[in-house]
């Protein structure tokens, strides 16, 4: 699916720009068939073929791109390692999913094991992949199947050690069956995640078959993506719930046109009620918060861009088109709305599975759904509201309290930009909670007896937070998410 797009789109939109960099590095949808027929070629007398696997140490941009769509064109999957892992990691990744080549820059190259097969490859010297193309050649065409691996995208690691979700051809369509339209439109679009996140390497066919030009910066910018949305007259913001707050802060803000704007679409986690209300207001839009996963394939619920306050600050939606949720006890059995459970998704964009870990794979796919490991109710209204991951509830006094639940009633408070709810282990009650909380104006930031009084009608006693601390930022792992493992193991070292 994915090299079938790349070819049409190029023959469709010829000289349109497709790709265009912070630098101001470009290609044309034609130069981006012709870059990845070369750069396939050149793969392929590396070894690559049908069914292989090319790991991408590279940072986002035009050589990443063209390198994916080459690897597709042969009929082989492309994994992508976070430029932000530590060397590390970045090693842990590559042993754990056995690439048959390794594409780095001298930069990215530290951690990899030497018993892999790695080639440099320098994205400042001119042509994307320049030292791996093959000039006015192309591979011979490879009918590939749809439940062939395409992609492979890893998880970001918020409750342990990251997996390698993998995507064949029947998720990207599904994928571009979802997306496609809606609140993006059409002209420019932004790539607001690293090339190896799922948000990305599922979607970008879709964003390709559209002929949108995408705009890609290596490290995201609060600043350039305000410009970018000025000037391109983009109608809908997108991006994680931090990097909407980041847009909010900046110094520039108040100094745009953002009357193009008809949608704010956020996803990778949920909102604070206040992020919420004021990017409605400054950005002069609706707000959608969007649910998914790497292993649902960036699709999942979502609230409704007409949805009252009810729905909008305190839930995350519904069900998308042709996905179904369900809540369920630890036995797989269907509760009630209003019981916590785990999230259970049908979605056609799920992974197919862990790239060669069956054992893994069973666990989290059963019977077509996809459990997520998310807690999560349905309330009256049908809506869901997640209440945290299965390993991140803590007990205090032998109840059970729900990071995410705390988090969305202490989030109203007008005091609160940021809050994140966390165990502290506690003689008398084993674990008490503690919130840390970016203050709305650090100059006069609530209390915990401020905090403490306003869930007081909204959650029981044994919930409330028993202990405060201010920070100036949330930590993010890669995934541009909540590091709670790190907010955790702050509290155990203190």
């Amino acid at each position: 699916m994915l090299a079938a797009t790349v070819t049409e789109a190029g023959a469709r939109y010829g000289d349109r720009i497709a790709v265009r960099t912070s630098t101001g590095a470009e290609l044309t949808y034609l130069d981006l068939d012709r870059a990845s027929d070369e750069a396939a070629v050149g793969l392929a007398a590396l070894g690559v073929t049908r069914g292989s696997l090319v790991l991408l140490s590279l940072p986002s941009g035009l050589d990443y791109l063209v390198a994916y769509l080459a690897a597709a064109k042969l009929g082989a999957a492309t994994g992508g390692i976070n430029p932000r892992l530590s060397p590390a990691e970045r090693g842990d990744l590559a042993s754990a999913v056995g690439p048959d080549l390794v594409l780095a820059t001298s930069v990215l190259f530290d951690g990899l094991p030497d018993e892999l097969h790695v080639e440099l490859v320098d994205p400042g010297i001119g042509r994307p992949l320049a030292e791996l193309r093959v000039t006015g050649e192309a591979p011979p065409a490879v009918a590939i199947d749809p439940d062939e691996a395409v992609c492979l995208c890893f998880t970001s690691g918020s409750t342990g050690r990251p997996k390698a979700a993998w995507f064949g051809g029947r998720q990207l369509q599904a994928a571009a069956e979802l997306d496609t339209g809606g609140a993006w439109g059409g002209g420019h679009l932004i790539a607001g995640t690293a090339m190896a996140h799922v948000g990305f390497m599922t979607k970008v066919p879709w964003q390709l078959a559209s002929g949108a030009t995408i705009h890609v910066m290596d490290r995201w910018s609060a600043g350039e993506v305000l410009d970018l949305i000025d000037t391109h007259r983009m109608p809908a913001v997108n991006g994680v719930a931090a990097q909407i707050a980041l847009m909010l802060r900046h110094p520039d803000f108040d100094r745009h046109d953002f009357s193009c704007v008809r949608a704010i679409v956020v996803g990778a986690g949920p909102s604070p009620p206040s992020l919420v209300l004021e990017a409605r207001e400054r950005f002069g839009a609706p707000y959608s918060n969007r649910y998914s996963s790497t292993e649902s394939g960036g699709t999942g619920l979502a609230t409704a861009l007409d949805a009252d306050d009810e729905e909008a600050l305190h839930t995350v939606g519904r069900p998308r088109p042709g996905v179904v949720a369900e809540v369920r006890d630890p036995e797989g059995r269907a509760l009630p709305a209003g019981e916590v459970g785990e999230l259970w998704l049908q979605t056609p964009t799920a992974m197919s599975g862990y790239w060669r870990d069956p054992e893994r794979t069973a666990d989290a796919l059963v019977n077509g759904w996809l459990r997520t490991g998310d807690l999560a109710r349905t309330d009256d209204r049908g809506c869901l509201r997640l209440s945290g991951r299965t390993g991140e509830m803590f007990i205090r006094g032998g109840y059970n309290v729900h990071p995410q639940e705390v988090e969305a009633a202490l989030g109203t408070h007008p005091g609160v930009a940021q809050i994140a709810v966390v165990p502290r282990a506690d003689d008398v009650m084993g674990e008490v909670g503690v919130a840390v909380v970016v203050p709305a104006d650090p100059t006069d930031p609530p209390s915990l007896d401020d905090l403490r009084s306003h869930g007081a009608d909204h959650l029981a006693a044994y919930k409330l937070p028993e202990v405060l601390r201010l920070v100036d930022e949330l930590p993010l792992n890669s995934g541009d998410k909540v590091d709670r493992r790190r907010l955790t193991a702050d509290e155990r070292n203190d």
